[in-house]
């Protein structure tokens, strides 16, 4: 396995996103297929009011990615494995071949509609950048009440971690780590506190949901973002879907499992670009290119000079 797909999370929304995607067969299929399946006009999902809905932007960047995907298995440039940060695990679902395009838009809308509804303000993410993991759970634990909660959400890299919570406590900690030798800290474009205790709720919901879909066994790993391992089976893959959105993202984890597994390739589906800068900064050996910045055609290129070519079918 030398390529790997990676399908961004919320916070790599933009104005403009879906209507920004390169021209391409397997795109325009795409973007059909979910106005019909949504029955909905998709520039309600790209707009500027719609990057204020939890909702609206996290059905964009599910479409957008598998788009993406489509057109790139199109062309053979198929992975060896996929991983999804957040919400993007839907759209890995969809590339391994689990879940399909049509149950991952309504399971997305219907994880988007009770996130919004659990917490519709008040509440959000932020990235704390130069302390790892322990220094910010220190400065979280000192926080944390049940007036003020905060939880660690995300580990993207060693020394980027996401802390989710209510307004009142991401001020505090920006503060704090700030005073402990944090580089800086970057409220994040997400209007929910995502991947902590606080969507267990959320996380239930989804459990029932999911139960009654059907899936398929994966035709290549897919990485959990939640254990940071690779998971083989369908029923797994099904319970990391449903759970994830109550637990931390061990990006850092999963984009290190991808090393340990062969993957030499990244490629960052639209509108990504977050991780293409993490594996430039923390891991050494792997190239990621990121879909939204270089294009489709740009990315098959480096596939096939790097023979990276494998001419099984499109996972449809």
């Amino acid at each position: 396995m030398t390529v790997a797909f990676l399908f961004p999370g919320q916070g790599a929304q933009s104005e403009g996103l879906l209507d920004q995607l390169p021209q391409h067969a397997e795109i325009t299929r795409t973007l059909t297929e979910a106005t019909e399946v949504l029955g909905l006009d998709l520039s309600a999902l790209d707009d500027a009011q719609s990057q204020h809905s939890t909702v609206a932007v996290q059905l964009g960047l599910l479409v957008a990615g598998v788009a993406t995907a489509r057109a790139l298995m199109a062309e053979h440039v198929l992975p060896g494995a996929v991983a999804g940060m957040s919400v993007g695990a839907f759209g890995a679902a969809v590339a391994c071949g689990t879940l399909s395009f049509a149950d991952a838009l309504r399971i997305v809308r219907l994880r988007g509609e009770l996130m919004q509804a659990a917490f519709p303000g008040g509440y959000g993410l932020a990235a704390i950048v130069g302390l790892d993991e322990v220094r910010v759970e220190s400065l979280v634990e000192r926080i944390r009440t049940a007036q003020c909660p905060l939880y660690v959400s995300n580990i993207n890299a060693p020394l980027q971690i996401v802390v989710a919570g209510s307004d009142a406590a991401l001020s505090a900690v920006a503060t704090l780590a700030t005073q402990h030798g944090a580089h800086r800290v970057d409220r994040l474009a997400v209007g929910v506190p995502s991947h902590c205790p606080l969507l267990q709720p959320v996380g239930e919901r989804l459990v029932q949901a999911m139960a009654g879909l059907p899936l398929k066994p994966p035709a290549m790993p897919y990485i959990s973002n939640r254990g940071g391992r690779a998971l083989r089976e369908a029923e797994a893959i099904r319970e990391d879907l449903a759970t994830n959105v109550a637990h931390p993202v061990r990006w850092y984890d999963t984009l290190e499992v991808l090393r340990e597994l062969g993957a030499t390739l990244l490629l960052e589906m639209a509108p990504g670009r977050v991780s293409t800068q993490l594996v430039a900064q923390s891991l050494p050996g792997v190239r990621a290119v990121s879909i939204a910045d270089r294009g489709l055609r740009y990315a098959a290129v480096v596939a096939a000079r790097e023979n990276r070519f494998d001419f099984r079918s499109p996972v449809p």
